[in-house]
């Protein structure tokens, strides 16, 4: 029974709010947006889409996984910090308020995720850091990489 619990609620267990995944959240853009860096607070202005063109005025395409992925869940509550429900809701107004032409595009795995960042010019996403490759750029978040200490998305 302890071996049901710890594996299906550690947050529970452990006290925290946030999903746990097995390995850091890596942001991943398109190669050719040239960005390398990004501070939390940037992270989350583009995945609000308060920030919707990159310097070089390309348009910024949001690929976000579908509901029930642990990847999402981490997101959600890390950088949106928001539920599902209240997730839902903020893009249903934004997009009604004519704030963004559409809201993120959905994708259902990460080798989907990694198919649709190397073909659209300009898209970010995020998927666990251990299946990242070098078709994807893989951005710091406040000058730190997954694989280093103090990486703000684990």
């Amino acid at each position: 029974m302890c071996m049901l619990l710890c594996f299906v609620m550690p947050q529970v267990l452990y006290g925290t709010d946030s999903p746990v995944v097995p390995s850091p959240i890596a942001i991943v853009v398109h190669k050719g947006t040239g960005i390398e860096d990004l501070s939390l607070g940037e992270l989350r202005s583009i995945f609000l889409a308060d920030q919707q063109f990159w310097s070089d005025r390309t348009r910024i395409t949001l690929l976000v996984r579908a509901p029930q992925s642990d990847e999402r869940d981490f997101v959600l509550n890390r950088i949106y910090q928001m539920t599902e429900p209240q997730f839902r809701k903020y893009w249903i107004a934004k997009m009604f308020r004519s704030e963004v032409p559409r809201g993120p595009k959905i994708v259902f795995s990460t080798d989907m995720t990694v198919e649709l960042v190397v073909a659209i010019p300009g898209s970010i996403s995020f998927i666990r850091a251990d299946e990242a490759s070098d078709a994807i750029q893989v951005v710091r978040i406040d000058g730190k990489l997954p694989s280093d200490p103090g990486y703000p998305l684990k």
